[in-house]
């Protein structure tokens, strides 16, 4: 088989699928993100606490806030960002081992069902304490099975032309707009916390169960069983490899599949042999997300407006508008804008040094205005922390998904899959490293 021969992608159809499951691998974690100020009114001490709506939670003062409140931000990140690490690591070396349909649709069946759980858990009340241990404990999961799913889907992209890895990043840019969007609608309608919280939850679980639905559908695409046949990967389920076994050996060889034993081969001879080849993408995915995890949320979510009085609407827009929805907007631009330019090239130095780089984001943003804070401001306007957060979001997008498009393309065919799944550890690994130096980047401030 040969590309020449490969059958078009009928509108589109494979391209949006991998779109609506990179949205499905990021949504639940940014809707937690964005919904701080709903878990940080539940964990206020029973005296100062009541019925509270979303404008008057984002007016809360720092020097109010007890400990549960002032570190949440840090410890949900962390709890996200370590299982994700670990979780992306073991799938590196199992993921030949358990069946793909398992791993994608099983991964998203348990996040839909933690969703779902969250989303009752709403309308209980709790005391602080369990609250945010319930909380974290939900984050881990999400993340561990999220972790499973991305390491997983971005192997199976690997299988596919270059181009199918965009869709997964831009998908995930999407997930972050999407909740920041909705957030700040529900800033817009004044509604009660309780009931756009809620609304936040239960719009996750049918964004989720369409990501189910669509990979269920997957292998029915002729432009998908192609790539998958000839990349001797396993097209609809695993299963029917194992059957192989249990045939005549000139019956298996018809096939265009790898039997069971030749699979279970390939990850001792292959995956630190692979790494030789991929490990300047993968360094440079890790630092991408060690830089931009290790600032945001944990410092600019407590950037405060300098341009108008405490009592302006702009005061409790600015940081959803400016942190959260800007973010997310440049950075989704960015993972899209590779589906029509890859520059640099997978073999040029300056992508390296353009990831680099972008460690000069971290004193940028700690010398905004970040309150509380001892060190001096020098970057006191808002417009400074726009333009910064512009650039910064976006060179997170463009270069986070070069490196996770070039990743795979280094190495041969049959190991696309293999590298993708170690691709998706070294983006995981920048996220739990971004994650725990983040609390030492708060503390400097």
């Amino acid at each position: 088989m040969t590309a020449a021969n490969a059958p078009r992608d009928r509108y589109n159809a494979v391209w949006i699928i991998f779109f609506i499951l990179g949205l499905g691998t990021l949504l639940p974690w940014n809707f937690f993100m964005t919904a701080t100020m709903y878990f940080t009114s539940r964990l206020k001490d029973p005296q100062t606490s009541g019925e509270h709506n979303l404008t008057s939670n984002v007016t809360v003062v720092t020097g109010d806030r007890n400990v549960l409140e002032s570190k949440f931000n840090n410890v949900m990140t962390l709890c996200a960002m370590v299982p994700l690490l670990i979780f992306t690591c073991l799938n590196s070396f199992i993921h030949q081992r358990i069946p793909q349909k398992l791993r994608i649709s099983g991964s998203l069946s348990v996040i839909f069902v933690v969703f779902l759980i969250t989303a009752v858990l709403v309308k209980v009340e709790m005391e602080p304490l369990p609250f945010f241990t319930l909380t974290m404990i939900k984050i881990i999961c999400i993340n561990s099975f999220g972790a499973i799913l991305q390491g997983s889907l971005f192997g199976l992209a690997g299988m596919l032309p270059a181009s199918y890895t965009t869709p997964i990043m831009s998908g995930q840019g999407l997930a972050g707009t999407f909740a920041a969007f909705s957030m700040i609608c529900a800033l817009a309608s004044g509604s009660e916390l309780q009931d756009s919280a809620f609304g936040y939850f239960i719009t996750a679980c049918v964004v989720i169960l369409l990501a189910i639905v669509s990979y269920l559908a997957l292998p029915k695409m002729e432009f998908f069983q192609y790539y998958s046949e000839s990349n001797g990967s396993r097209s609809s389920t695993d299963e029917e490899n194992k059957m192989d076994l249990l045939k005549p050996e000139g019956e298996a060889e018809k096939r265009p599949v790898l039997s069971l034993t030749d699979e279970a081969s390939r990850p001792a001879v292959s995956v630190f042999g692979i790494f030789k080849q991929i490990w300047v993408m993968a360094l440079s995915v890790c630092f991408v997300f060690t830089i931009t995890i290790g600032v945001f949320p944990a410092v600019t979510v407590d950037v405060k407006t300098t341009v108008v009085e405490g009592g302006s609407s702009w005061n409790i827009y600015f940081i959803p508008v400016s942190c959260f929805l800007l973010f997310n907007v440049m950075d989704w631009a960015g993972r899209s804008l590779t589906a029509v330019c890859m520059w640099p090239g997978k073999n040029s130095i300056w992508l390296p040094i353009l990831v680099v780089a972008r460690l000069v984001f971290v004193p940028l943003f700690m010398f905004c205005n970040v309150q509380p804070r001892s060190l001096p401001v020098a970057f006191a306007h808002d417009a400074w922390y726009i333009v910064f957060m512009i650039l910064f979001s976006f060179s997170n997008g463009y270069l986070a998904s070069l490196c996770m498009c070039f990743g795979p393309k280094k190495v041969s065919q049959h190991e696309a899959e293999t590298a993708g799944a170690i691709m998706a550890f070294f983006l995981s690994l920048g996220l739990a490293v971004g994650a725990a130096l983040s609390f030492a980047f708060r503390a400097m401030i």
